[in-house]
């Protein structure tokens, strides 16, 4: 009996500036696309920022239509961050697991732990960065916020930094070298694959008799 294709929900998370959404980036080559990895577009109800677009990036909504769509049971999790709202959509997460390929999923630490209480299959993952001040170099560099956001969100990611472990994550990245994180995150999946829960006792009676 050949194993039945199952997909991947994969939770990337990290502190601002940690690095995830490159990574998410990076991951999602054009080979991989063909293979049914895609990204879990996150909706919002903070504006754009300079070179976004709606629906690439994220779905950029108005607080009143994201409060109707969490009424309605359309987010998997949702939580408020940096002051404004943001949400993980359910249909993606519940599509892949019904066929191979996987979904990317970059979402801070609050989402992280509601996606894993909802799917607790999900793959997670924190990346670090390789110290505080390349963190407080990273959020300097992107020039994306005012020097209130940015502070509050240094304050922020220092917090998560010293507080992860209790989300539960399952593994951990230091993102030092891009090419090296993506490599690693690369691993983590294909390992998952393997575990032994994967296979289920009609699999397992149906190869070893």
């Amino acid at each position: 009996m050949a194993l039945t294709p199952r997909g991947h929900i994969v939770i990337v998370s990290s502190p601002s500036g940690g690095g995830k959404t490159t990574i998410c980036r990076k991951l999602l080559s054009p080979a991989r696309r063909r293979k049914g990895w895609r990204f879990s577009i996150s909706y919002t109800t903070r504006q754009p920022r300079k070179g976004e677009r709606h629906g690439r990036e994220y779905f950029f909504v108005s607080d009143r239509e994201f409060d109707r769509l969490a009424r309605a049971g359309f987010f998997a999790e949702y939580c408020h961050v940096h002051l404004y709202q943001y949400g993980t959509p359910r249909k993606p997460l519940e599509q892949v697991l019904k066929r191979d390929g996987v979904v990317l999923l970059d979402i801070d630490v609050q989402g992280a732990r509601k996606i894993r209480r909802e799917f607790p299959e999900a793959i997670s993952i924190f990346v670090l960065p390789p110290s505080r001040a390349a963190l407080r170099r990273r959020l300097k560099k992107r020039g994306t916020e005012t020097v209130a956001q940015m502070r509050l969100r240094l304050h922020n990611a220092i917090r998560e930094m010293a507080t992860f472990r209790q989300y539960g994550f399952e593994y951990v990245v230091v993102n030092d070298d891009l090419k090296t994180a993506v490599g690693q995150v690369l691993s983590i999946i294909a390992a998952h694959g393997c575990r032994l829960e994967k296979l289920t006792l009609e699999q397992l009676k149906a190869i070893t008799g």
